[in-house]
């Protein structure tokens, strides 16, 4: 489990001027925690952390010496900077359910050669006890062929018992469909012009 550094935050330092100087703001809440905890996060060392977990990831959370196991619940991207601005942490409790998503990540989709594969479903979301948690959902596509599907509940994550799905049973992750974007030849244009 990845394990990441935090500091209690002064919530008399603005949070723009903490991003200035290379942090990344959050908080950490929880069932057992009677406020939610301000942190301040090294940025350098979050961007590092969010090559390999993402929201729904289950890490280690050090503040100031204090270790929390958490879930990553909420990262706020800014598009314009090109960086996190703020991530929310849930702490978790052995024998407390948590709400959580699953990132769908297709596998030999590189194999499909009649068809477009397109996932039209990028995680599904569902409730578990910290130790049945799932961060990816790794679906194969490489058998498949044009009309074939994979709904949510066609997934290994929808026969795990420790697992309450909250995604649609029925909805589609994954489909393959015709070509529709044929170049047709150049005669009509030819027409046209002869009009």
């Amino acid at each position: 489990m990845n394990t990441l550094k935090a500091e209690k935050r002064s919530m008399d330092v603005k949070a723009k001027k903490l991003r200035r100087e290379g942090f990344v703001t959050g908080n950490i809440f929880g069932r057992e925690i009677k406020e939610s905890i301000p942190v301040k996060i090294v940025k350098k060392d979050l961007d590092k952390l969010l090559k390999t977990s993402s929201k729904g990831s289950q890490i280690m959370l050090d503040v100031d010496g204090t270790k929390y196991d958490v879930l990553i619940k909420d990262v706020e991207f800014n598009p314009l900077k090109g960086q996190v601005d703020e991530i929310d942490f849930q702490a978790l409790v052995s024998n407390e359910k948590v709400h959580s998503v699953a990132e769908v990540v297709l596998l030999n989709h590189d194999k499909v050669t009649d068809g477009v594969v397109q996932l039209l479903l990028e995680e599904i979301a569902y409730k578990a006890l910290p130790a049945a948690l799932v961060e990816k959902i790794e679906v194969d596509v490489g058998d498949m062929h044009i009309g074939d599907s994979i709904k949510v509940k066609d997934l290994p994550i929808a026969q795990d018992k420790d697992v309450d799905l909250r995604t649609d049973l029925n909805a589609t992750v994954v489909v393959v469909s015709e070509v529709h974007n044929v170049v047709p030849e150049e005669e009509p244009k030819e027409e046209e012009a002869a009009e």
